[in-house]
């Protein structure tokens, strides 16, 4: 058996990251293990030689597949052709006024566009880079992208073409904010400090220990607490758009 994947109907083969997988069909297929894992080859046009019976085979491109049931006849030779109607995805992140975002600055994650019973997606990619050409079976995807390392968040729903690079650009606003826990103003920031930052709703949406803390953040409203020998203090700040800050505790 010649297993060949294409693209899509009429484009060309792949002829590179390919995975194939092939499972020995179990007499109950719907019971998760109960198909055995008998080969994983890595070429683009692998040629195998197997036993007369049923089997599971996986084509793998990236996040793109396809799974199809082959039936295996002795003394006979065939030709297998997946069409895996796969396409590319490239997500390029833009901050405040339109500079491109740091390297490594921002990932995302890819999710399906349906929704199940609970209103939940299903997570099909976490934490990719922006730049990186990411292979998908051609669909429509929602986005999560962060910037930095809390609540600048931006999503979008994309539409992944079979054959084509679909490129998908983010816009994020955020601030960069500094913290320090001082006893009066313009004092040393005091080390092992606990840090909580609350959004306008009560939520923490970041949690860091140290004496002088750099978030990103979303523009808005906040509030942050500082824990230090058993004592608790807070204040409230906001940050804009393209702002650096620094966010000073004093405790009283």
């Amino acid at each position: 058996m010649t297993l060949v994947a294409l693209l899509t109907q009429d484009g060309q083969r792949i002829e590179s990251g390919l995975v194939w997988r092939v499972f020995k069909k179990g007499e109950d297929a719907t019971t998760p293990g109960n198909n055995k894992l008998i080969v994983t080859r890595h070429e683009a046009s692998p040629v195998l030689k197997l036993e007369p019976g049923d089997y599971f085979v996986n084509a793998a491109f990236g996040r793109a597949h396809l799974t199809r049931l082959i039936s295996v006849k002795a003394g006979e030779e065939s030709v297998q052709q997946f069409v895996l109607n796969a396409g590319g995805l490239r997500v390029l992140a833009l901050v405040n006024d339109g500079e491109t975002a740091p390297p490594n600055a921002v990932s995302f994650d890819v999710f399906s566009d349906e929704r199940d019973q609970f209103g939940n997606r299903t997570k099909i990619l976490e934490g990719a880079r922006a730049g990186v050409i990411i292979r998908l079976n051609s669909g429509i995807y929602h986005i999560v992208s962060t910037y930095g390392d809390a609540n600048a968040r931006v999503s979008a729903d994309v539409t992944v073409e079979a054959g084509k690079l679909t490129e998908a650009t983010l816009v994020h606003s955020a601030a960069r904010v500094s913290f320090k826990l001082v006893r009066q103003a313009g004092g040393e920031a005091l080390a092992d400090t606990q840090w909580s930052i609350l959004n306008g709703s009560g939520e923490v949406i970041k949690e860091s220990v140290g004496a002088l803390p750099i978030h990103t953040l979303a523009p808005g409203n906040y509030t942050v607490t500082a824990r230090s020998a058993g004592q608790v203090f807070r204040r409230d700040f906001s940050v804009e758009r393209g702002q650096v800050a620094e966010v000073e505790v004093v405790m009283q």
